[in-house]
């Protein structure tokens, strides 16, 4: 069984919640890491061992209040390699949180959508 990767959250990086047990993947936070490819490789690497026996489904929440464009490379590829994982006996939804008056938030998660063949729900929330 796949251990858990959990990260606390600093003032430039997300907390990061991955449960390989129940499929339960977290994001939340502020996504401005100095070297973005450096935070975000030990994700890559779980997701890597996660894909070799995925829960049948995966609910990706993504909570971000703020990402820089290296980081929103870094959260294109976990994308890319959980639609590797989608099919084939296997489900990966996303959960895409906003704040309501945040319209590049709801932006970038409908710019996912639109790149990413993974069924993405948008939820409007008060406050992340």
């Amino acid at each position: 069984m796949l251990e858990m990767l959990v990260l606390e959250a600093s003032a430039k990086t997300p907390s990061i919640s991955f449960n390989g047990e129940n499929g339960q993947l977290e994001l939340h936070g502020r996504s401005i890491p100095e070297n973005s490819v450096e935070f975000y490789k030990p994700l890559n690497d779980w997701l890597d061992r996660y894909g070799s026996s995925p829960c049948s489904i995966t609910v990706v929440d993504v909570k971000l209040e703020y990402f820089n464009t290296s980081s929103s490379k870094c959260i294109l590829d976990l994308f890319k390699k959980l639609e590797k994982i989608n099919g084939s006996g296997t489900e990966v939804k996303v959960n895409w949180y906003y704040e309501e008056d945040d319209e590049d938030m709801m932006e970038a998660g409908e710019d996912y959508q639109a790149i990413i063949k993974l069924p993405f729900t948008m939820i409007e929330v008060e406050e992340i």
